[in-house]
């Protein structure tokens, strides 16, 4: 199995961890010298607050892991596509590589909606690479959705 691959399965665990809490399924880990130094999913609906997404958390974990808010040579592994939020944090904490599972085509800010990674000019720039395992990122957020419109009814 290919780095990326292994890296995106450890996400998609997180992912597993958010749904269970009926939270969205987003997972992430961010990877340092071949190495995990956090993870996360969300946390939004438990913690009832906008701010704790699973990119935002993680890049808490592993500032404070590593003692630094730069977090150069680090790579980013998320199931689904970054928020404007989310995206912006991570070209601010310096991550080196962003790996997507899948894209969100409603509010996506890694080329769905917007790009914030290569329309505008910041002073980091993030290698993006999108489609990790996009058939199992996609599917744990249909079974998610679908699962929680049988229970509105």
């Amino acid at each position: 199995m290919q780095e990326k691959e292994r890296f995106m399965k450890e996400a998609l665990k997180e992912a597993k961890k958010a749904y269970d809490k009926l939270e969205v399924p987003v997972g992430c880990v961010i990877v340092k010298d071949g190495k995990i130094i956090s993870r996360a999913h969300n946390l939004k609906e438990t913690k009832k607050d906008t701010t704790k997404h699973a990119e935002i958390l993680a890049i808490q974990k592993a500032s404070k892991r590593i003692d630094a808010w730069r977090l150069l040579d680090c790579d980013m592994y998320v199931t689904l596509e970054p928020c404007s939020m989310c995206a912006g944090a991570i070209i601010n904490s310096r991550i080196r590589n962003l790996y997507i599972g899948t894209m969100d085509k409603k509010t996506g800010a890694a080329g769905s909606v917007l790009n914030l990674f290569e329309d505008f000019t910041f002073n980091h720039k993030v290698i993006v690479e999108t489609g990790i395992l996009q058939t199992q990122c996609e599917k744990i957020l249909k079974d998610f959705f679908k699962e929680l419109r049988k229970r509105d009814f």
